[in-house]
């Protein structure tokens, strides 16, 4: 499912051939990604659904900054299924996540 790959052509865009923008905007998904991950890996162990369902809110706005379209959607969908304490969509969604975080890893060298 998880074919999408990663890229910084949507911060490129809105930051216009701004280096210093396009920066900032690239730090504040390598600070703000790991701390959320693990946030959402917290509340998903302590079952509590209603807050995994805030922290996938948050990390959803970086998928789409990413380009990643279907997960921006599998997010938008798994964000109100945990509302209701379904974890059905949780195995695409950690896959989504590993993606991401691979992402970083090597935009992070």
């Amino acid at each position: 499912m998880m074919t999408e790959t990663p890229n910084l052509n949507y911060i490129k865009e809105i930051a216009g051939g701004n280096e210093e923008f396009e920066q900032k905007f690239l730090s504040i998904i390598l600070v703000e990604f790991p701390k959320e991950k693990m946030e959402y890996a917290n509340f998903l162990a302590d079952k509590d659904y209603l807050e995994a369902a805030k922290v996938v809110h948050k990390i959803k706005h970086k998928l789409g900054i990413l380009s990643l379209t279907n997960a921006y959607k599998l997010a938008v969908r798994y964000e109100e299924e945990l509302k209701y304490g379904n974890t059905q969509l949780q195995t695409a969604f950690d896959a989504v996540l590993g993606t991401v975080e691979e992402f970083i890893k090597d935009i992070h060298q």
